[in-house]
């Protein structure tokens, strides 16, 4: 948890990517369609999140299942709004926030609980509403942010890429490719990966951005006009205007 709190202080999140150009998708609307995009994103990279996730985090609900509850993306993210998000993918009632120490990676990672983490991780989820960063590095953040409070027993990694989604969701961003994002190991020490993290989430924001502009406007072949009708007294090459006419024999 230090080491996370410290990489979080130290990575420069105002400069590490540009803003983003607006996304197609409007701002201030449901954000279910982007959550539906995670299940696929999830299950196109399951062997290599099941490897890097610990014991549980294979169980990939289905995210437009009517159990999950509504998304407003006009709604602030707090630790009730997550705990909510989680006790779905997890099919359970309610779920609190851990009462001691989490571990991760087969125990190479520690995170530690004191009186003050449950208000840490509440301020963090706050500073995604900061528009003086670009959204796409926030949304990193706080995907890193609910991967290393770890704030639940169960499906932080499930619960992880909801936040990233909603976060972009919020002003109008979606990614069309998750995969590698959410199937790339981090850890919580590294501050360039968590840079890298920030510009990965960018660099996929802008290529769906291109990709939906493509598909909204797809490119027309080029305009090749029709041959000239054979009568059309306008075509040069007509035989009657071109061609002397034989005398009529005697």
């Amino acid at each position: 948890m230090a080491a996370w709190l410290h990489v979080r202080s130290v990575v420069p999140w105002r400069d590490v990517v540009p803003f983003p150009r607006p996304g197609l998708a409007a701002p201030g609307t449901s954000a279910r369609p982007a959550f539906n995009a995670t299940l696929p994103a999830y299950e196109a990279g399951r062997p290599a999140f099941d490897a890097a996730s610990p014991a549980g985090e294979a169980h990939f609900p289905a995210l437009d299942s009517p159990a999950l509850p509504a998304f407003d993306v006009a709604a602030r993210l707090t630790p009730e709004l997550t705990a909510r998000w989680n006790a779905a993918v997890r099919g359970i009632p309610f779920a609190e926030f851990r009462r001691g120490p989490a571990y991760a990676k087969n125990g190479r990672e520690r995170y530690a609980l004191h009186a003050d983490t449950e208000s840490r991780y509440a301020d963090c989820l706050a500073e995604t509403a900061d528009t003086r960063i670009p959204v796409t590095a926030r949304a990193a953040r706080a995907y890193l942010d609910v991967a290393f409070f770890h704030p639940y027993a169960d499906g932080n990694g499930r619960l992880a890429g909801l936040v990233l989604q909603f976060v972009l969701a919020r002003e109008g961003i979606e990614l069309d490719d998750l995969a590698p994002i959410l199937t790339t190991v981090r850890r919580a020490d590294d501050a360039e990966g968590a840079a890298g993290l920030a510009r990965m989430v960018h660099g996929t924001a802008e290529a769906t951005r291109r990709r939906r502009a493509r598909r909204s406007h797809p490119s027309h072949p080029p305009h090749r006009p029709n041959p000239p009708h054979p009568s059309d007294p306008s075509d040069s090459s007509h035989p009657s205007l071109t061609e002397p006419v034989a005398p009529l024999a005697d």
